[in-house]
C-alpha cells in the first residue's frame, strides 16, 4: 500500500473489520435481551460477543496504528479523523445532556408538581396528602426505603482534584510531545493514567459505602436511579478514557507520534478534558445542590 500524495483524495482499502464489528455488536445485543428474558445460554454468547468487539477494537485499531506509522495518511485523513471525533464527543455531550436534564426535569418540575404546586395540587390531595417535596427524595410512598446520600465535600471533592490535576497532567504530557522530550511525555501520560485509574478506585469504595453503609442503591427511588445512572455512566467514560491514556502511553514509550502528527494523542486528550467537565457539572448538581 502506497503512501498518498498530500493534495490527493484518501482512499480506503478494503476492510474485514466493520463486519467483525458489527457480528459482535448484534451477538451481544441478541444475547442481552435473550438473557433479560430468562434464557440458560444467553449470559455465554453475551461473552462471546463481548470477545468479537474487543478483538476487532485490537485489529483495526493496530492496523490503523501501522499504517499511520507507515506514513499513509495524509492532511485529507488527518482532517477526517478529528471531524469524527469531534462528532463523537458532540454525541457524548447529548449523551449526558439527556440524563442531566431528567434531572432537571425531576427535581424543578415533577417534585413540586407531586408536591401539590401549580397543577399538581389535585394529585396532592388525592393520592399524595404527606409527601413532602424536597429533595433528595424517593418520590411518594417512600418506594426505595429509607438512605442517606453521599457528601460532597469528601470523596467527591477529592475525585474532583484527581479529574482537574489529571487535566492538568495530559496537558503538560501534550507541551511535552511538540517540545520532542520524549521521558517527560512518558511520564506525564503515566500520572494522567495513574490518576484516572485512582479516581476509579475511589468511586468503587464510594458505591460500596452506600450499598453496604447508606442504603443508597439504584432502587432508592429516583434519587437512587438518577445519582447511579449520571455518576455510573460518567465512570464508565473515565475507565475507557484511562485506558486510551495507557495505549497513548505505551505508544509514546515505543517512540511513536511527531510534534507534527500526533492526532490519536489529542483525540484523547479532547475526551478526556470532556470527561472532566462533565463530572464538575456532576459535582455540582448531583452532589454539592
Amino acid at each position: 500500500m502506497a503512501q498518498h500524495a498530500a493534495d490527493s483524495y484518501y482512499v480506503p482499502h478494503g476492510t474485514k473489520w466493520p463486519i467483525v464489528g458489527s457480528l459482535g455488536m448484534i451477538t451481544m445485543l441478541a444475547s442481552a435481551a435473550a438473557w433479560m428474558n430468562g434464557s440458560q445460554v444467553a449470559h455465554w454468547t453475551f461473552w462471546v460477543g463481548l470477545a468479537i468487539l474487543i478483538y476487532m477494537m485490537f485489529g483495526w485499531f493496530g492496523e490503523v496504528i501501522r499504517e499511520s506509522e507507515k506514513g499513509m495518511y495524509n492532511e485529507q485523513v488527518d482532517g477526517s479523523f478529528r471531524l469524527g471525533m469531534t462528532w463523537f464527543i458532540f454525541s457524548e455531550v447529548m449523551f449526558f445532556a439527556v440524563f442531566f436534564g431528567t434531572l432537571f426535569y425531576v427535581r424543578a418540575l415533577v417534585i413540586p408538581w407531586l408536591g401539590g404546586e401549580g397543577a399538581g395540587a389535585s394529585t396532592n390531595e388525592l393520592l399524595y396528602q404527606d409527601y413532602t417535596p424536597t429533595w433528595p427524595t424517593n418520590g411518594p410512598e417512600n418506594v426505595g426505603g429509607e438512605f442517606r446520600t453521599i457528601p460532597a465535600f469528601g470523596i467527591p471533592f477529592l475525585n474532583t482534584l484527581i479529574l482537574l490535576l489529571s487535566g492538568l497532567t495530559v496537558t503538560l504530557a501534550h507541551h511535552a510531545l511538540k517540545k520532542e522530550h520524549r521521558k517527560q511525555l512518558v511520564f506525564w501520560l503515566a500520572a494522567t493514567v495513574a490518576l484516572g485509574f485512582t479516581f476509579i478506585w475511589f468511586q468503587v469504595y464510594e458505591y460500596h459505602e452506600a450499598y453496604t453503609e447508606l442504603g443508597l442503591t439504584l432502587g432508592s427511588g429516583i434519587y437512587g436511579a438518577t445519582f447511579f445512572m449520571l455518576t455510573g455512566f460518567h465512570g464508565m467514560h473515565v475507565t475507557l478514557g484511562a485506558i486510551m491514556l495507557a495505549v497513548i502511553m505505551f505508544r509514546a514509550m515505543k517512540g511513536h507520534f511527531k510534534p507534527e502528527n500526533h492526532f490519536a494523542f489529542e483525540a484523547v486528550a479532547w475526551y478526556w478534558h470532556f470527561v472532566d467537565v462533565v463530572w464538575l457539572g456532576l459535582f455540582i448538581f448531583v452532589y454539592a445542590l
